[in-house]
């Protein structure tokens, strides 16, 4: 995992608790929390961090990682502006994720493992967004779908019809925007 995630996950912790509570779950975890953006990390190290949080805070991971996702968004908006700009909705930016964004990513994080979605657009305004990653953080895309929904000022309805944690060979969400 690119150390840009966990620059984001500290920042996000930082800004929405504080330094220490940061420096208690590097403490938790026997972590050493120094991360560089560009550096790459082993997967274990992210999910040492989110089980460590989902304990302190008697959360299930998958809520902690919907919760970093949503936080870190408008990080990302701030940080990348032109990844935003050219859309003046949420489903028009989370379509643009693999031929734009990702691209861009991999550029400039060097070996950046990024997942690949699948689209679908539905007659009724549902989006179909497939995932499939070995690193299973549906629920941390979920949280970014739900981050940019803020970011566009449109509440999003994310459902799960099909999900790798439940055993299905790779997950499927249905996002609406309201």
């Amino acid at each position: 995992m690119k150390g840009v995630i966990f620059n984001l996950l500290e920042r996000v912790v930082a800004d929405k608790y504080s330094e220490e509570t940061w420096e208690d779950l590097l403490d938790a975890t026997g972590l050493s929390g120094a991360y560089t953006s560009l550096g790459s990390y082993p997967d274990e190290e992210i999910e040492k961090l989110v089980a460590a949080a989902a304990t302190a805070l008697n959360l299930p991971p998958s809520e902690v990682l919907r919760w970093f996702g949503r936080n870190a968004m408008p990080l990302l908006a701030t940080a990348y502006p032109a990844f935003f700009t050219p859309h003046k909705n949420t489903l028009s930016f989370v379509k643009s994720v693999n031929a734009i964004i990702h691209p861009e990513v991999r550029k400039l994080y060097a070996g950046a493992g990024c997942p690949h979605f699948h689209f679908e657009d539905r007659e009724d305004g549902t989006l179909l967004m497939g995932y499939n990653s070995p690193r299973k953080l549906c629920a941390l895309a979920q949280g970014f779908i739900e981050g940019a929904g803020d970011h566009f000022g449109q509440k999003m309805q994310v459902e799960h019809p099909h999900c790798m944690h439940r055993g299905d060979p790779r997950c499927e969400l249905s996002i609406t925007a309201n």
